[in-house]
């Protein structure tokens, strides 16, 4: 998957506002940020449970990794965008939004299917 896919699928995520962090466009819903992107190494960094990042690492260490320092112990997760395809991405953009989301505004969208 490309990086300049990742903004549209990002925006079109309710209440979503897009920010600069460190140089860097960030995602966030209600000022709780779920995705940022690093565009020059192709990745994305997701906000996960602890739980859902093991998940996707186990099923895809390629493409999924816990972010390095303490950040990757709360959930934060590197997404490698060579290694993924826009499916499954979406999905895992989802989660992280709807992780972050306000309850009465995740009511507003239908889970995806799995990628």
């Amino acid at each position: 998957m490309e990086s300049d896919s990742v903004r549209p699928m990002a925006l079109d995520m309710p209440g979503t506002a897009v920010k600069e962090h460190y140089g860097r466009p960030s995602y966030s819903v209600k000022k709780k940020t779920y995705l940022t992107m690093w565009e020059n190494e192709q990745r994305a960094v997701l906000k996960l449970t602890p739980d859902q990042q093991s998940t996707f690492c186990d099923e895809n260490p390629d493409a999924f990794a816990p972010v390095q320092q303490k950040l990757g112990k709360y959930g934060w997760t590197s997404v490698y965008l060579a290694h993924v395809n826009e499916r499954f991405f979406r999905y895992a953009m989802d989660l992280a939004w709807r992780n972050v989301a306000p309850k009465w505004l995740i009511q507003t969208r239908p889970k995806p299917p799995r990628g």
